[in-house]
């Protein structure tokens, strides 16, 4: 099993999960974070360290998010994707999208 971000990641992007992550799995988008499926150690340090409740054990995943787990393996690969080691600060309006749902079509890949 692994750690999923969903979509409330989207548009907030932040990186409290990123410092406390021991194997350094998060890989970062343009306006969002996932989670490299097969670097994931399923510890679970990183779930309460997510202001946006945004990260979920895989089998956790609200029913209505399951699409995020196929997401989170694909864009781990995805072009100008990079892994991410270090915290910096969130979107800009971070705070504002946070909690807003459904934002998947505000993705940028």
């Amino acid at each position: 099993m692994t750690h999923v971000v969903s979509d409330n990641c989207i548009k907030c992007k932040y990186t409290d999960c990123v410092d406390v992550c021991p194997v350094d799995c998060f890989v970062e988008g343009p306006n969002m974070l996932v989670i490299n499926p097969d670097e994931c150690i399923d510890c679970a340090v990183c779930v309460p360290e997510c202001p946006a409740n945004a990260i979920f054990a895989e089998e956790d995943v609200p029913a209505d998010e399951q699409h995020f787990i196929a997401l989170n393996a694909e864009l781990t690969n995805a072009p100008g994707w990079k892994t991410l080691a270090r915290r910096h600060e969130p979107m800009p309006d971070a705070d504002e999208w946070n909690g807003v749902r459904e934002k998947l079509k505000y993705l940028e890949r």
